[in-house]
């Protein structure tokens, strides 16, 4: 399995440090935090995707280059990602193979294929997205709130489907997201954010079970309420 060590991460404007942190990636990890914490940012600086307002330090090291062909993206709002004048087959840039195999892991039919964006329900529209990013055979997998925009089924079949990647693919996953709820059986560590510094991290039952800081204590309690993740 492949690694990426972020190590002293800093995101900066003139005025002020909005992110300074270090974490793992490894097999399947979580960064949580509030509105507002930094993961955005983070997830943006790792995509070269932030704004030309902000300046950036990093010392990443990693056993493969971290580039357009090694990243796959899925954003938060997926209609984002795709031209709702063209039909999914000509919005993934592989073979037709390639195309039917991803959708078969995506459980989609490939008569989808033939289908413009508006045609297809949202669950269908997420997982398309995660097929076009998986069809370039990415190293890591980046999700942005990939469950936010869904309803209960639909979010349930997303986190269903992402489970089931990991376990058949050999790629890293970062998922970004304020719901625990959504990570807990995915990732196998997670990373606990708060104003742009890691306050909490390490394996996720562990922190799910015993967490150490309030932040993380009430980050839990908000999601789970009465749910108990003791082992």
């Amino acid at each position: 399995m492949s690694y990426i060590n972020i190590k002293n991460l800093k995101i900066y404007t003139n005025e002020k440090t909005l992110v300074n942190l270090s974490f793992n990636i490894t097999n399947s990890t979580a960064l949580i935090g509030e509105s507002g914490s930094g993961k955005s940012l983070t997830l943006k600086a790792l995509l070269n995707l932030l704004p030309s307002s902000m300046k950036i330090d990093k010392d990443i090291d990693s056993d493969f280059e971290l580039n357009y062909d090694t990243i796959a993206f899925i954003p938060q709002n997926p209609f984002t990602s795709l031209s709702s004048m063209t039909k999914i087959k000509n919005q993934f840039f592989c073979s037709e193979e390639k195309k039917e195999e991803v959708l078969k892991l995506l459980d989609l039919d490939k008569s989808i294929l033939n289908k413009f964006p508006p045609q297809l329900s949202g669950g269908q529209i997420q997982r398309v997205v995660i097929a076009i990013a998986l069809s370039r055979n990415a190293k890591i997998l980046l999700l942005d709130e990939p469950t936010t925009a869904l309803d209960f089924e639909n979010k349930n079949n997303i986190i269903n489907i992402i489970n089931d990647l990991k376990k058949q693919l050999n790629v890293l996953i970062l998922f970004v997201t304020h719901d625990i709820d959504s990570i807990k059986d995915i990732c196998n560590e997670i990373v606990i954010i708060k104003n742009g510094k890691v306050i909490e991290n390490g394996l996720t039952n562990i922190v799910l079970s015993s967490p150490k800081e309030d932040y993380t204590k009430r980050l839990i309690n908000s999601t789970f309420k009465n749910k108990n993740f003791r082992n």
